[in-house]
């Protein structure tokens, strides 16, 4: 196996000479290096102690692994960033591993941004939120959670044990009677002035401490305030505070794998298995289980399990904060200095080791048997959608098996706030980091007329292809789709190949495959009618897998369509008239519907009755008054 590596190497052309010309010129001082292909692209990302070692190193192709012997041979020069120490080497590499995703390196592709629970800190009555994007948002910030769910599950539990508000800060300002949720136990009502500021902030202060993993404290002072109501006879306080206790004791009861030693710490264990690697990732926080979730990085075949694992967690944590320890299932290179680099980023110590025996050892064990698992049903599914897109490239007539596959649809209500949909689907299923929604801007005075089906998805096709187009004009980064699905029938059909033509996008044979698939008659499923230029229009075999594949693509456009549309009314819904006045805040907007009743009422009311409300100057009740009758 060696010898035939070493042959392949060797037959490779040598892009080494222009690597030994450029270590000339380069100082022997930490900072990254990046090889560049003869289009400028990124080929490979790495860190050094010292630049000119570390670089001269790639001088020799024989030395090397397939891989980096193919990277060697099509580097066409190379660029170097200094940096002040290793640790920030590391760092900066990591970063633009994620940012460039070059090709021969390790790159972790699910870089989806994992939840929090936000604790608000820029209200008067904070409330518990969750958060998931940049940390921007004044509050404390719990976390991170495997997922949305995990998040879910944790709030509902919290709602019963600390009963601060829910409602949005829209809702909240203009509500004056409490709402369901207090009448169940679930909000101390201080929309409506049932709680005080001081006993509210109270509750504010036991879930931050609860969610810190000061859970003991919390139970403690809990009981003691119940036992000094139950002494008072006050014995309806002392059953709310009894329910809360039993609440609390419920969260942490549930918690699955609880382990009190590990504080706060990450469980990060690789499984490798037919060329991929399957990294499971477990959160603790305060000792306990927030989740886990599974990552697949890209890497070459001869990349080991150690190797994967160390270039993952410089990755992992590009953009998120460390825990106090972090807990590897491998030993992996630079380990002591991916600590310092970690620690410099969260101001303050963090550890990262293998553990050897103990609790911190059988949290490991576990989450390897989790990624070993994972690992097999993945090999299994990618089996089954393999043979499914082979499947795929028959029935669409295909030159070969598609890598990505791209669904197309739209959703209105008589044509307002129109939603453009696209899901994509690969050889591993969906890939839900390149769904894209369009907000459809070209219906009404000077367009297409409203819920014009078809312009609307000329407009999406417009506007994905022309970008495109733009970004990546000859395909080099796999972003053009093989084929293109339509949510129609034979006019749809028709439209996109206008629009296809008008954009110099080819079609069929050398270019992209696209089709139209038509609910059957009644909109019966598994009767869909597929047309497809130069063919007549055909049906899908009921109830062969193929059909099953492409209701479940076509169902899964419907449902982000239908999702963005309904979260595009939403946000107009949920916004008040109130909101465009320049000078009128949450609290002037409160003031405004506690004294007038709704929206409507304000913009009733006369200048002198809008002068009277607390909060409101002249110059205010002026600018609201010229707003709602068109003066100023």
């Amino acid at each position: 196996m060696a010898s035939t590596a070493m042959s392949e190497q060797s037959s490779l052309p040598g892009g080494a000479p222009v690597i030994r010309d450029t270590v000339r010129r380069l100082p022997s001082v930490p900072g990254v290096y990046r090889m560049l292909g003869a289009k400028g692209n990124v080929l490979y990302v790495g860190k050094a102690r010292s630049l000119r070692k570390r670089v001269a190193s790639y001088a020799n192709p024989v030395r090397q692994s397939v891989r980096i012997a193919r990277m060697i041979a099509e580097t066409a020069s190379v660029e170097v960033i200094s940096t002040h120490t290793e640790a920030e080497a590391l760092l900066l590499e990591a970063n633009l591993i994620k940012l460039l995703k070059p090709r021969y390196n390790i790159v972790l592709r699910d870089d989806k941004s994992h939840p929090y629970i936000l604790l608000t800190g820029d209200d008067d009555w904070p409330q518990l939120l969750k958060h998931r994007g940049a940390r921007s948002k004044p509050g404390r910030y719990f976390g991170p959670f495997a997922s949305a769910g995990a998040v879910n599950r944790t709030l509902n539990a919290l709602q019963r044990a600390f009963p601060l508000r829910t409602c949005s800060d829209s809702v909240f300002s203009s509500r004056i009677r409490p709402c369901l949720q207090y009448q169940i136990k679930r909000c101390v009502g201080p929309c409506a002035s049932k709680v005080s500021a001081k006993d509210y902030d109270e509750i504010v202060a036991q879930v931050g401490d609860f969610l810190a993993g000061r859970s003991q404290a919390v139970q403690k002072r809990m009981a003691e305030r119940m036992q000094a109501a139950s002494d008072a006879l006050a014995f309806e306080a002392a059953a709310v505070l009894r329910d809360r206790i039993r609440a609390l004791a419920h969260i942490q009861a549930h918690q699955g794998i609880n382990v009190d030693a590990v504080g706060d710490a990450d469980v990060i264990a690789a499984y490798q298995d037919g060329g991929q690697t399957c990294i499971q990732v477990f959160f603790f926080r305060g000792g306990r289980n927030y989740g886990n979730r599974a990552h697949y990085p890209s890497h070459g075949r001869d990349d080991n399990a150690a190797a994967v694992l160390g270039a993952f967690v410089s990755q992992f944590y590009d953009g998120r904060e460390a825990p106090r320890r972090v807990l590897l299932s491998h030993q992996v290179e630079g380990q002591a200095l991916m600590g310092e680099a970690l620690g410099l980023r969260a101001g303050r110590r963090v550890q990262v080791i293998r553990p050897q025996r103990g609790d911190k050892c059988r949290l490991v064990h576990q989450a390897v048997a989790n990624a070993r698992e994972a690992l097999a049903r993945r090999l299994a599914e990618s089996v089954t959608q393999r043979r499914l897109l082979e499947s795929v490239a028959e029935m669409f007539g295909l030159e070969a098996t598609p890598q990505r596959i791209e669904v197309y649809d739209n959703s209105h209500i008589s044509g307002s706030r129109a939603v453009g949909a696209m899901v994509v689907a690969g050889s591993e299923g969906p890939i839900k980091g390149a769904y894209r929604k369009f907000n459809i801007k070209g219906s009404g005075a000077g367009g297409f007329a409203p819920g014009d089906d078809y312009a609307m998805m000329r407009e999406v096709l417009t506007r994905r292809f022309t970008r495109l187009n733009k970004e990546d004009p000859e395909g080099a980064n796999g972003q053009w789709p093989d084929l293109v699905l339509i949510d129609g029938g034979a006019g749809q059909l028709s439209s996109a190949l206008a629009t296809f033509a008008d954009l110099g996008v080819s079609v069929g044979e050398g270019g992209i495959g696209v089709a139209a698939i038509a609910k059957g008659p009644d909109r019966a499923v598994g009767r869909e009618r597929i047309h497809m230029p130069d063919r007549q229009p055909f049906l899908v075999r009921p109830n062969s897998p193929v059909s099953y594949f492409l209701q479940r693509l076509r169902d899964e456009a419907h449902r982000f369509a239908i999702g963005s549309h309904r979260a595009r009314r939403a946000r107009a819904l949920a916004r008040s008239e109130l909101d465009e006045i320049s000078g009128i805040g949450t609290k002037r907007k409160r003031a405004l519907l506690h004294r007038f009743g709704s929206p409507k009422g304000v913009a009733e009311a006369g200048l002198i009755d809008l002068e009277t409300v607390d909060g409101i100057s002249k110059t205010v009740a002026k600018t609201i008054y010229d707003h709602f009758h068109g003066r100023g």
